[in-house]
């Protein structure tokens, strides 16, 4: 429904044109490839691969497409993976038609628009103390994963885990895996969705 919401007020600009439209993640390379649009619209939560992944190819593969990020999740860490994924423009989804109109124009153009308030948060937030490796131990725990169960996502021996976990722990000075959760998610270290099953994690813990 938001979808074809966009698409019909996108195609009654005079100077736009929908040339293809994606449901699922994984299909934003393929068209992008075939249609070679200007410029890319895309949520970060998408079914299959998510926006940012599917970006970051797209650019890999087409690099005159610049991408627009259209999303609910205004927070620093989204914007900072947004950029990593080289994102041209980033529009919450609380904006008006016209400004998402407009930043499609001026990124088409070459410019860079990014909400000035989510720029300085950005800059604002914390020094991040963990490493890539480490987020991606401490996201899958925030998802209720048990350490076999990390290990098994990861790749990595149990033991592995267990140093990431006692590592992560000092990094942040928590004195639990929920505590270390708690603190990354407050200082906008972790991926928004992580921190979700939160309780499944408390639960297990206890055991």
């Amino acid at each position: 429904l938001i979808r074809k919401a966009l698409v019909a007020l996108l195609s009654s600009e005079d100077d736009l044109e929908v040339v293809a439209e994606a449901d699922k993640g994984e299909d934003i390379v393929r068209l992008g490839c075939l249609r070679r649009p200007d410029v890319a619209v895309l949520d970060i939560g998408m079914p299959g691969v998510d926006g940012l992944t599917a970006a970051a190819e797209l650019h890999r593969r087409l690099p005159s497409c610049k991408t627009v990020v259209l999303t609910g999740l205004g927070t620093p860490t989204a914007l900072r993976k947004a950029l990593d994924a080289n994102v041209r423009g980033y529009v919450v989804k609380d904006a008006s038609p016209a400004h998402l109109v407009d930043c499609i124009r001026r990124v088409a153009a070459g410019e860079r628009v990014i909400d000035p308030e989510l720029a300085v948060a950005a800059l604002d937030a914390d020094a991040n103390p963990l490493t890539a490796r480490e987020l991606d131990v401490l996201e899958t725990a925030a998802a209720g994963a048990t350490v076999c169960e990390i290990a098994d996502r990861l790749s990595l021996s149990q033991g592995t885990v267990r140093n990431y976990l006692s590592r992560i722990l000092g990094k942040v000075g928590a004195r639990s895996r929920v505590e270390a959760i708690q603190i990354a998610s407050e200082c906008g270290w972790l991926w928004p969705s992580a921190g979700r099953d939160i309780g499944i994690l408390r639960y297990r813990s206890r055991r």
